[in-house]
């Protein structure tokens, strides 16, 4: 019998492009369901969460997207914590959660392209076990709104969503805030059967 699936929705906030020769500023994680042979059950995204905010890892930053997340980089600098002790306590808390529902963990993210690619670089550099979601456990929202709505990518935008979809918890930019939010995107679009 297939391992059920533990869905982790999650959001970051970075102060540049791409990791490496910029840093991620801050992640948030958000249990959003389990997923196993009696179908999918939706979870309280606030009940199990995780959040850190990061010292930078190079001098280099593009102001307009560190003030993105609104964190301040000095702050950072000082107060921040060392990317290795926060990936490594991500992915012991990953661990435990999957643990304690018996489940595997799926990265779940919108548009997922940008916070995978940071999260796994993280992960694969700082984190003692590399990836806790392997090199491909993952779920893009904007990919399942498209594919149960029949839409193009391009068109699977938040404003083009029904609004039952949606949270009404505002999108802060907070990494834990958003990433609690985008659980309940998650929790609507899998119960959601537009064709029915």
């Amino acid at each position: 019998m297939a391992r059920a699936e533990l869905y982790v929705s999650a959001d970051v906030e970075a102060d540049g492009p791409v990791p490496g020769p910029f840093s991620m500023s801050s992640f948030g994680m958000a249990v959003a369901g389990v997923r196993d042979g009696d179908g999918f059950r939706a979870v309280d995204p606030g009940e199990r969460t995780f959040y850190a905010e990061l010292k930078p890892i190079s001098d280099a930053y593009d102001p307009e997207a560190l003030a993105v997340g609104g964190l301040d980089r000095e702050l950072l600098v000082r107060e921040g914590r060392e990317p290795g002790e926060a990936m490594n306590a991500a992915s012991q808390w990953i661990a435990g959660v999957a643990g304690e529902l018996g489940a595997t963990p799926v990265f779940v993210a919108y548009p997922l392209g940008y916070d995978w690619m940071w999260m796994y670089w993280y992960f694969m550099r700082f984190a003692a076990g590399g990836s806790p979601f392997g090199h491909s456990r993952c779920m893009d929202l904007k990919s399942l709104y498209a594919a149960k709505a029949g839409v193009r990518i391009s068109e699977a935008t938040k404003r083009s969503m029904p609004s039952h979809l949606l949270s009404d918890r505002p999108h802060t930019h907070n990494a834990l805030d958003d990433a609690i939010e985008q659980g309940e995107l998650f929790q609507n679009l899998m119960r959601w059967h537009p064709q029915e």
